[in-house]
């Protein structure tokens, strides 16, 4: 199955190939060091997707893409790379971007080509979400956002955060506040820390912290991301956006889920069967080489939360914004069917 030409050198924030290789920046290891790994080969990369080396619905998938393509330029027999295929859509079970772009490599007779074109594919949804969704935030405007939704997340500038970073680069004057994101901190670790490389003013919160804010009117907007939207318009996201749907609902603060149209599931008839990730308890109980809880106190670890259709003001799409009432007439359907 090897294929005669070279594959494209591509670069984003967290991965990259140079016609060889496939690069993956290690999240894990942000926002002190900046280290890449070799993802080139199918077991690599199960193995970084399953740690969170590399993370983010959108991104998984491109990775995942790329690292088919590199191990069919390779070589790779038909039987090994149906193998590797099946492997990789396994890896993680709740971002459904994965399963979509796993589906499109199985099927296409030229890995390289398709995998490139997923790449390019998602940067230009990644535009889309960004010009819909900062036509929302006015200026002045304090957004409260949740987990990482960035460049770091996708091959091209974001979702949540990319609508953020566009409605900065319109001149909006505004304030982030960035939730930390229990228990593998990547609003912490990884938000933070593409706030500052991007200049936008922004403070970092506890989880539980951001009630305060929707009380003391501080946050105008509350912006996240997705990694599966059922087809009544129930999704999926970092656990903790469900408590803070409730929190937004409750103060009267619009609620906006960000994704593209490939994290749609239109298999899935409502958030009851999207399945959740469960992750190992030890997460909950310290991370790196801290601990702070007994070493076997028993720990519930779900890695997301489905947040119902009725807490959306709307959902960001590359294509549209569409609101609770379109999405509950069945507007997914019809534009992404």
């Amino acid at each position: 199955m090897g294929l005669a030409f070279p594959m494209d050198a591509f670069e984003s924030l967290g991965l990259k190939h140079d016609g060889r290789k496939l690069w993956v920046l290690d999240q894990t290891q942000l926002p002190d060091a900046e280290v890449w790994l070799d993802g080139s080969t199918p077991e690599a990369m199960i193995a970084l997707i399953q740690r969170l080396a590399v993370r983010g619905a959108p991104l998984i998938g491109v990775a995942a893409a790329a690292c088919l393509a590199t191990y069919a330029h390779r070589g790779a027999t038909a039987a090994e790379y149906a193998t590797a295929c099946a492997a990789l859509r396994a890896a993680r079970p709740t971002a459904v971007n994965l399963m979509w772009a796993m589906d499109r490599m199985k099927g296409t007779p030229n890995p390289v080509a398709e995998a490139q074109a997923i790449f390019a594919e998602d940067v230009r949804l990644c535009e889309g979400m960004a010009e819909h969704g900062a036509a929302l935030i006015q200026d002045g405007e304090g957004l409260l956002t949740h987990c990482n939704t960035g460049g770091l997340a996708t091959a091209g500038i974001g979702t949540a955060l990319g609508v953020i970073r566009r409605a900065h680069e319109q001149g909006k004057h505004i304030h982030v506040y960035a939730d930390e994101t229990r228990p593998l901190l990547q609003g912490g670790r990884l938000t933070a820390w593409e706030l500052q490389r991007l200049g936008i003013p922004a403070t970092l919160i506890t989880d539980s912290m951001a009630a305060l804010l929707l009380r003391d009117g501080k946050v105008q907007r509350v912006l996240v991301g997705s990694d599966r939207v059922a087809a009544n318009g129930d999704f999926a996201n970092k656990v903790g956006t469900y408590g803070l749907a409730v929190q937004a609902k409750h103060h009267g603060v619009p609620f906006h889920p960000v994704a593209p149209f490939s994290t749609v599931d239109l298999a899935c008839p409502s958030g009851a069967t999207i399945p959740i990730e469960l992750r190992d308890p030890a997460e909950v109980r310290g991370y790196g080489a801290w601990r702070w809880a007994p070493a076997d106190m028993p720990a519930w670890n779900p890695s997301f939360d489905v947040t119902p259709v009725n807490l959306v003001t709307s959902l960001v799409l590359d294509r549209g914004v569409y609101s609770q009432g379109q999405l509950g007439s069945g507007v997914l359907g019809r534009v992404c069917g």
